[in-house]
């Protein structure tokens, strides 16, 4: 027996503790695993050191590893007999392992814990639970260092009770005692109620990480789509742009070829004019040198003789009317009015651009304002648009506000304007806008519109909230009505004559409130939008009636 713990203790591997598999004999003439001799290797070769794991041998290179045939065949042998290595160290229990109460000297790991002999056993002392079948009836779980916990300390014994009274476990003498008359029942049926609800609290968690699973899936196809849609406006942005960049380009090169060849043409007619002036000068010259000699001459006879033979002067070219020196600076005034109504254009649509940028709403919708003060955080600054105002229709107050007149007003003609009284904003509604409405009269619409509403004619498809372009409030001094596709809805609130007005273009959200002291919803819409949506007034009654968009601060 001796001889074969020798045996045993040679076929047992130093790094991992267990037989050896697939053994290996290193140079120094240790045995391990091939695996965990390659391991141990793989870790030490980043610090390019090789050594043997208990000798601590160096080597350079790195032997190569052939497996051990006769260590392999021993170790199959040994199997077969039935025969196992001595206890590893890590069989034995540490200061945080649950021991074996049957051990003597160095006590194994416990396998199980018994909760009828309240003690617990390593394998070979678990062997009699298992096979003897007086311990058919033993509770056996897993190794527990809280035995004692079950035991009562006030009588010494298994406490198998719950009080339901105090909510906590007994014993049997426990029952008659200081428990006496408590309700009480035996611990397994307390354990079954109990794990009644574990369940159906387990069952309600796993139905939470199975809804916040697909939440996580959602909101994983949500980023997907994002960076889609983002790559793809990115895309489609730079080609325009790119666009835009060649047509100032083409535009910048006509100019330059225009300028260039008017430059070419006048500088010809010019030089050409210039040569008949020099022509002109030479024959001058020419002449008054001719009636200088002549003058000069004192035979009076010559002089009179000579002075018929003198030509005739040419006809003297047109005087010249030169221009003030503007040249083509009426050019560069027209290329810069260009730019000026260019920067103006680009930076109003550019704020446009910009909200929708900032303002999309890429994960759950957000809930919506409660007080003024949070509607303020989405405030936005309204200006009505002239080419949309009818000619009955009179805009002030920087074009935030507009009135009813009895004789039209002197506006150019323009495809934008409406035929009857409405007239919209400059400024594109997306995502969360919120804007407020001072209104004074007999009555007005507050609208949102479609900018690809009908403007001609006095039908349903041009008047705000009679199709489906269009949704519309109607303020009068005593009551409020909601139009959209020519149904109506009657709509209960407090008079007032501000109203405020909510848009989350995302969410479809549209809100009308009554705002005074306090704010008090008037009517609200769900509905999908699909284009940018702009604001707008239709006054109804004629002439006489005011709506301001009011600066908010």
């Amino acid at each position: 027996m001796a001889q074969t713990g020798v045996q045993l203790d040679t076929i047992s591997c130093s790094i991992c503790l267990d037989l050896l598999k697939d053994p290996v004999t290193i140079p120094c003439g240790h045995n391990y695993c091939m695996n965990c001799i390659k391991t141990h290797w793989d870790e030490e070769d980043e610090m390019q050191i090789l050594s043997c794991p208990q000798c601590r041998q160096f080597f350079i290179p790195r032997p190569v590893l052939v497996k051990n045939t006769m260590l392999a065949d021993l170790v199959e042998e040994l199997k077969k007999t039935g025969l196992q290595a001595a206890p590893a160290d890590h069989c034995y229990a540490g200061s945080e392992d649950v021991s074996c109460d049957v051990c003597t000297g160095r006590k194994l790991k416990a396998f199980k814990s018994c909760l009828v002999c309240l003690i617990s056993f390593c394998e070979k002392h678990f062997q009699p639970h298992f096979e003897s079948p007086a311990y058919e009836k033993h509770k056996l779980v897993d190794p527990s260092k809280k035995l004692q916990e079950n035991i009562c300390s006030r009588h010494d014994e298994v406490m198998k009770m719950f009080c339901c009274t105090d909510q906590q476990c007994i014993c049997y003498l426990c029952s008659v005692d200081e428990h006496k008359g408590h309700d009480t029942v035996s611990a397994a049926a307390e354990r079954t109620e109990r794990q009644r609800e574990l369940e159906v609290s387990r069952q309600n968690i796993q139905e939470r990480i199975q809804d916040r699973e697909k939440d996580v899936k959602e909101l994983q196809q949500q980023v997907e789509a994002i960076n889609r849609s983002a790559d793809k406006a990115v895309e489609d942005s730079e080609k325009i742009f790119t666009q835009l960049i060649l047509l100032i380009q083409k535009r910048s090169s006509d100019v330059k070829q225009q300028v260039r060849s008017q430059q070419e043409t006048e500088v010809s007619r010019v030089k050409e004019l210039q040569e008949k002036l020099e022509q002109e000068i030479t024959e001058l010259k020419r002449k008054d040198a001719e009636m200088k000699k002549l003058s000069h001459t004192e035979d009076h006879t010559q002089f009179l003789h000579n002075y018929p033979s003198l030509s005739a002067l040419s006809e003297s070219t047109s005087s010249i009317n030169i221009r003030p020196l503007r040249y083509f600076k009426d050019v560069t005034a027209a290329v810069s009015e260009l730019r000026d109504k260019l920067q103006d254009f680009l930076r109003e649509k550019w704020t446009n651009v910009s909200l929708t940028v900032t303002e999309e709403d890429v994960l759950l919708p957000q809930p919506e304002p409660k007080t003024r003060a949070d509607f303020l955080k989405y405030s936005h600054q309204i200006t009505l648009d002239q080419n949309t105002t009818n000619t009955y229709l009179l805009l002030s107050e920087e074009n935030r506000k507009s009135t009813s007149m009895s004789q039209q007003q002197s506006y150019s003609s323009h495809p934008d304007r409406f035929t009857c009284w409405q007239v919209l904003s400059r400024e594109s509604l997306t995502g969360r806008c919120y804007w407020e409405v001072e209104w004074r009269g007999r009555g007005v619409h507050l609208a949102i519109a479609y900018k690809n509403i009908n403007r001609v004619g006095r039908s349903n498809k041009c008047r705000f909230g009679f199709n489906d372009k269009s949704w519309a409030l109607r303020c009068e001094k005593n009551s409020y009505t909601f139009w959209y596709n020519r149904i109506q809805t009657p709509v209960s609130g407090p008079p007032s004559s501000r109203v405020g007005v909510y848009l989350d273009h995302s969410a479809g959200i549209l809100s009308f409130y009554s705002v005074s002291e306090t704010m008090t919803l008037l009517h609200r819409v769900q509905t999908t939008f699909i284009q940018p949506l702009y604001a707008g007034l239709w006054f109804h009654y004629g002439f006489g009636d005011t709506a301001e968009f009011c600066k908010l601060k």
